[in-house]
């Protein structure tokens, strides 16, 4: 089997709520999702999405993963998808960093495995535990008494996990934090995420503060060593997460004891392949995991699932169902939400199809098949064509 074809979709996911707020007054009212699909010579398709967190969350943004596609995919034409510690191998030999940019690639490329042997990505990655994984619902910044009555409306509809957007102003934070654990019974979770947006001063404020309260400390500062000075003053339990974007930085962080949660992003990694070795070293080190992604639809839901519901019960914290917040559904036999759970499907791959109407028409495919596409004289925007060998390259802007 090889890949004989590699397109992209653009996706706008508008959010329920209208607008999603967290740390220093950052918002997003759209999400911009990219959705890619991987064609084989067999004509067998898998399905990927990545979707950034606007950008100024982490080092990526959504035109760059289009940008990114179209100077990696074409060196993958001709590769086994189902070889997928190679391909990534091979993708990081083309294109030096990046992660997000290959996340959606790889996550195909797993779909593309589960179809070929008829297996879900979850038995493929080790195995389904449990019935179903809880879910966590983030709380958009707002003021105190707002957030808590969001936490109260979640808790209500099944959700028993609770990620609150502080990393503002010190002083409501405190009472944000206060007036959320007040109405959480004591079998709740609630995280604390300040998304960076402390600093070292501040967060070591708020945790002195809120000392007293069951509640989680996640991501107080921008930097690893500011977090882990916050860490070392206080005996609240810890969450790591936009430091921690590889094997390198995860085994660093457990050495300097700088966490008792991490939470794993599938695009911070670069797909499943990777996101399930950093699981996989969390399992065995003992720490317990967030397993989840920046944000997305339908498919990225799909592949957080299959990678929670074949992580270990004990170690597997929480999970989230990006698609229960967004307007747009882009794919059928994705997980749904049932009382603050979801499930991974049991077809084979991801176990979700495509809505065409909703990913919209092909905005970029490469191809190594001699017959041209049928938008083949669309716009390049002045971008390079690939490489001789390769007789297919569109775009639509």
């Amino acid at each position: 089997m090889k890949i004989a074809r590699i397109f992209a979709h653009r996706v706008e996911l508008p959010l329920v709520e209208g607008t999603y707020r967290w740390n220093n007054g950052n918002s997003v009212s759209v999400f911009d999702s990219t959705v890619v699909g991987v064609e084989t010579d067999s004509g067998l398709i898998g399905y990927g999405e990545v979707c950034p967190l606007g950008p100024c969350y982490l080092p990526a943004y959504a035109d760059g993963v289009r940008c990114g596609l179209r100077e990696l995919a074409p060196h993958l034409l001709g590769a086994d998808p189902l070889q997928l510690t190679k391909l990534n191998v091979q993708m990081d030999s083309v294109l030096n960093g990046h992660p997000y940019v290959k996340t959606a690639i790889d996550i195909a490329c797993w779909d593309l495995l589960g179809k070929a042997t008829g297996l879900p990505v979850c038995t493929l990655m080790g195995g389904r535990y449990g019935e179903s994984v809880r879910l966590y619902r983030a709380i958009t910044q707002l003021p105190p008494d707002e957030m808590a009555s969001n936490v109260a409306k979640y808790r209500d509809e099944g959700y028993t996990r609770f990620q609150l957007k502080v990393g503002g102003d010190a002083d409501t934070d405190i009472a944000r934090i206060h007036a959320a654990r007040e109405i959480l019974a004591p079998s709740d979770r609630l995280v604390a995420d300040a998304n960076t947006g402390w600093t070292q001063h501040e967060a070591m404020r708020v945790v002195n503060a809120v000392r007293d309260l069951d509640v989680y400390i996640e991501q107080p500062c921008l930097t690893y060593q500011e977090c882990l000075a916050v860490r070392q003053n206080t005996t609240l339990p810890f969450a790591l997460d936009e430091n921690i974007d590889s094997l390198a930085m995860l085994m660093r962080a457990n050495r300097d004891l700088a966490m008792d949660i991490v939470n794993i992003k599938i695009s911070k990694f670069g797909g499943l392949t990777k996101a399930k070795q950093a699981r996989d070293l969390c399992v065995s080190l003992g720490i317990a995991m967030t397993i989840e992604d920046s944000w997305g639809g339908d498919i990225t839901t799909a592949a957080i699932a299959h990678l929670a519901h074949s992580t270990p019960e004990p170690m597997r914290f929480t999970s989230t169902d990006f698609n229960s917040y967004n307007t747009v559904c882009n794919a059928t036999g994705a997980p749904r939400r049932e009382n603050g759970f979801m499930k991974a499907s049991e077809a084979p791959g991801l176990g979700v199809t495509p809505i065409v109407d909703a990913i919209g028409p092909v905005v970029w495919e490469v191809s190594n098949c001699s017959k041209p596409a049928s938008n083949s004289h669309a716009k390049t925007d002045g971008m390079a064509m690939p490489e001789p060998h390769i007789n297919s390259v569109t775009q639509s802007v």
